[in-house]
């Protein structure tokens, strides 16, 4: 009996004799099954084929965790430590005994939530490794979760303080449950917001984007994206990070989501 992770997806699925036969993950408008079918794997190949997590601190208090080489989606999870305890927004696929290590020097996980289901990979093992860690998803995105779990906490959508000064939002729109992460304390104190791809930083840095599917290119409706926008407002920051090493907004970063929702709707509407 093992887990199976999807090699598209990245996510693990409640344990069995064979692979699965699909993804549901995968096989929703908003993914896609992979060019060569359906694959799979588990932790203990992937870390036989060389793939183990990079730790790396991104400002004070705040680090990121992802695969290497590149694995699945490509994300990387983000660890925010706080006095009261530290959260977990997204997840990789892998976990090793060097991360576990990691982690716990930086006061473990109390608890983990995420931006959409694309990056719930392997939550249920990352939950048990630091002491049945409380998962919170969605209500909205339960038939989501691939590998059902008593850690598992469903949470209605409403603004939620999961420590002092992080709250998670939900905002809707890439999934009905899509939600961003609010750290008061980031930024030096100007407040950072955690995105994953709820919104997405573009390569251009100065904006963001929006979609209901990426790889695919479906669009997203300007009601969504005003959605979006309002369910952040009434929180203060001043720097974005996305769901990639390097998609992130080190500054004005309230201002770009202004900026960037006013163009998409402009070009949704014309």
């Amino acid at each position: 009996m093992q887990n199976y992770i999807c090699k598209t997806c990245g996510v693990e699925y409640t344990e069995s004799e064979a692979p699965p036969p699909n993804c549901p993950i995968c096989e929703d408008p908003r993914q896609y099954i992979g060019w060569d079918g359906q694959q799979w794997t588990t932790m203990a190949e992937l870390t036989a084929q060389g793939y183990a997590n990079e730790v790396r601190q991104l400002e004070p208090g705040l680090t990121g965790i992802g695969i290497s080489p590149s694995f699945s989606i490509g994300q990387r999870a983000l660890l925010v430590k706080t006095p009261r305890g530290n959260v977990l927004y997204d997840c990789v696929s892998l976990l090793d005994e060097d991360t576990i290590a990691a982690v716990r020097a930086l006061g473990g996980i109390q608890a983990i939530c995420f931006s959409h289901p694309h990056f719930y990979d392997s939550m249920v093992t990352w939950s048990r490794a630091f002491d049945d860690a409380p998962i919170i998803i969605p209500e909205a995105d339960s038939e989501h979760v691939m590998r059902a779990d008593g850690n598992i906490r469903y949470w209605d959508g409403e603004p939620l303080e999961l420590m002092p000064g992080v709250t998670l939002i939900r905002c809707g729109g890439h999934f009905e449950g899509s939600a961003a992460l609010h750290w008061k304390e980031g930024a030096d104190g100007k407040g950072a917001l955690f995105v994953g791809d709820t919104l997405t930083v573009v390569p251009d840095r100065r904006f963001v984007s929006f979609m209901t599917s990426y790889p695919n290119l479906i669009p997203m409706s300007a009601p969504e994206v005003e959605r979006i926008v309002a369910a952040i407002e009434p929180y203060p920051f001043d720097r974005i990070y996305g769901g990639w090493w390097e998609r992130n907004i080190p500054q004005d970063a309230k201002e770009a989501v202004r900026r960037s929702a006013a163009r998409y709707i402009e070009h949704i509407r014309s």
